[in-house]
């Protein structure tokens, strides 16, 4: 299927339901947050973990969608999956930064995103919203406007950093939760540190991808995200001009994101290997 093909939904609606959950689900995870915040459960490996506060804002979030839009598909990161017959799906990732909250470093956040195709897939997004409720940060975009924040209480237009060379490039990237696969990952970053201004890590996907739109950082790369980690924040970005894509010029997927300006890129990316 070229998701490329497929008609644009009007997109206001979206993102007014996208911002709403966003922000309805920012506001459980911090205002309802227990005072010591407990692992539930884990995924991939024993540091791959889920709290109670995940289940809930999943939770929210899907009944928030179910009243709005009954007929849409939804996919979340808790396990939440249902088909829909609108043509519309929605991916959420209720806490993207979940080791973060659980030690009560702020850098986490709420992703909600409309996509059009198939959210297990191939798919496009068209609406979508990432909420740092933390700091009240708001980054949303849809596929045929800009890329918009209100940070510190000012809303503004979101513009990526003109194209630089990779050594005056601020870089960030994330980390697996497998330890075979950080060890690889480890071995990049000695071809990778010596050729670029600094590495970060903030550990949320869609705040690394949020903040290449807005130019706290000039690239972003990371391998091993799934669809509700970067749905959101790639419109964002790519909505303030950034490119954001995969491996050789195809579509971002778990094999490799990378998000900056073209020349960035493809100096960032010959270091890969």
């Amino acid at each position: 299927m070229d998701v490329s093909r497929l008609p644009l939904p009007a997109t206001t609606p979206l993102l007014d339901l996208a911002r709403e959950i966003a922000v309805a689900c920012g506001r459980l995870i911090t205002q309802e947050r227990p005072a010591h915040v407990d692992v539930a459960a884990t995924k991939s490996s024993p540091v791959d973990v889920v709290t109670i506060m995940d289940r809930r804002s999943e939770e929210l979030a899907t009944s928030l969608l179910r009243a709005a839009r009954p007929h849409d598909g939804l996919l979340g990161e808790e396990g939440t999956f249902e088909e829909g017959d609108s043509g519309v799906s929605w991916l959420i990732d209720p806490i993207d930064g979940t080791v973060n909250y659980l030690y009560g470093i702020p850098e986490y956040s709420v992703s909600v995103a409309a996509v059009i195709g198939d959210p297990r897939g191939e798919f496009r997004p068209v609406a979508g919203c990432v909420y740092q409720p933390d700091h009240e940060e708001l980054f949303w975009a849809t596929a045929d406007g800009p890329a918009v924040a209100v940070i510190g209480g000012r809303e503004r237009i979101l513009h990526a950093n003109p194209a630089t060379d990779l050594s005056l490039s601020l870089v960030a990237t994330g980390f697996s939760y497998r330890a075979e696969v950080r060890a690889e990952q480890a071995q990049i970053l000695t071809r990778i540190l010596p050729a670029v201004r600094d590495i970060r890590r903030h550990g949320s996907a869609a705040l690394e991808l949020c903040s290449v739109a807005a130019g706290r950082q000039d690239a972003y790369f990371e391998r091993g995200l799934n669809a509700w980690d970067l749905a959101a924040g790639w419109l964002i970005a790519e909505r303030a001009g950034v490119t954001v894509r995969g491996r050789a010029g195809g579509v971002p997927n778990a094999d490799l994101l990378l998000a900056g300006r073209d020349s960035t890129l493809d100096s960032l990316e010959s270091l890969l290997g």
